[in-house]
């Protein structure tokens, strides 16, 4: 499985081309943001989570937004 894993913004189709060109030899994926929208958008309270905490290590929006791409850790 690949280490590394590049996520290019769905606003800039021909830099994930470029990317996805320039890595093809690489041992990294470079994928298009498929995420659409916040997925939990209740507007009451929610009880306790399931989960101990988030499994994202960190949040890419920012990244994303400044650089059109961010990279993360399989």
């Amino acid at each position: 499985m690949k280490r590394l894993l590049i996520i290019a913004s769905r606003a800039g189709p021909s830099q994930y081309r470029y990317l996805k060109h320039a890595f093809e030899k690489e041992d990294i994926d470079v994928i298009l943001d498929r995420r659409v929208g916040a997925r939990r958008q209740r507007q009451e309270g929610t009880g306790p989570a399931r989960r101990g905490r988030d499994r994202r290590q960190r949040d890419i929006v920012k990244d994303l937004q400044t650089f059109g791409w961010a990279v993360v850790r399989r």
